[in-house]
């Protein structure tokens, strides 16, 4: 008689919290130890995480958010608002605000250089530090990227600087950002189907004006990151102390050097390719 249940499916609670200048989207589901999600970009928002991530459900309380200025938390922000500094402080909001003494932090991409900024800030606060393809830690990783992408793959680079160079480009057309996306990671996302699917989802019900703004944003990060030279947390990586899983794909976009040294940065973490 009970052959035909299904797993109850765990709910999903949706809000926002107002924290200074800007209201942060939140997407909340499972019950269990918290982990609070950070998606990439970081002009996108945390939707092409869905549904994949969402299996984590079944024994953790997930907490996905919209980076201010990005996705659902676009509205009333400024791109001059958004610094380094508040992103932090952003998620230090959200663990207070959720009344959590101590959370787990997974970052994705750039939401890997935005966890091991907070873990840095934060650490009494963090329980676990997962790094999932994380972005690079220092200016001199992320130049030895570009310029290895460069010599390794110039038919994209220039399809790539051609696109960017564009006025559709320029004003977020959809289907020109989409385009762009789908020569960005074609090397990484093989079969055709998948690769769409990912396209599709980072700009789910986002608008030509969100892009743009997201964009700026991202351009605001970036040089207060990686384009700076002086920019390196990889010496104040081996001061933390907290379990760290650092994870690779096979075909990752970013090579494995970069996940390895910060493996090897951070004296609890673990390496999984």
């Amino acid at each position: 008689m009970f052959a035909n249940l299904q797993p109850k499916q765990p709910s999903v609670r949706e809000g926002y919290l107002a924290v200074n200048h800007a209201k942060l989207y939140l997407r909340q589901i499972g019950e269990g130890q918290p982990v609070i999600i950070l998606h990439g970009g970081p002009d996108f928002d945390h939707n092409y995480l869905l549904p994949d991530l969402d299996r984590l459900s079944t024994f953790f309380h997930l907490i996905y958010y919209d980076q201010r200025g990005r996705g659902k938390s676009g509205a009333q922000v400024e791109p001059a608002e958004v610094t380094l500094a508040s992103e932090i402080e952003d998620l230090e909001a959200i663990r207070e605000s959720l009344g959590l003494a101590s959370v787990a932090v997974l970052g994705h991409s750039w939401g890997g250089l935005l966890a091991m900024e907070y873990a840095l800030r934060y650490p009494q606060h963090l329980s676990h530090l997962i790094l999932m393809n994380s972005a690079f830690a220092s200016h001199d990783a992320f130049m030895r990227f570009r310029q290895q992408r460069r010599q390794n793959s110039p038919d994209i680079i220039a399809k790539l600087e051609a696109i960017a160079a564009s006025a559709a480009y320029g004003e977020g057309d959809l289907a020109t950002d989409a385009e762009y996306y789908r020569i960005h990671f074609g090397p990484t996302v093989r079969r055709a189907e998948q690769l769409e699917q990912v396209v599709k989802s980072l700009r789910a019900n986002v608008t030509e004006a969100g892009i743009v703004k997201a964009r700026a944003i991202e351009d605001r990060l970036m040089d207060e990151t990686w384009l700076s030279s002086e920019y390196n947390l990889l010496p104040k990586l081996a001061g933390l102390n907290i379990p760290t899983l650092v994870i690779h794909g096979d075909y990752d976009l970013i090579p494995l050097e970069i996940s390895t040294e910060i493996a090897e940065a951070i004296p609890r973490a673990r390496l999984v390719v």
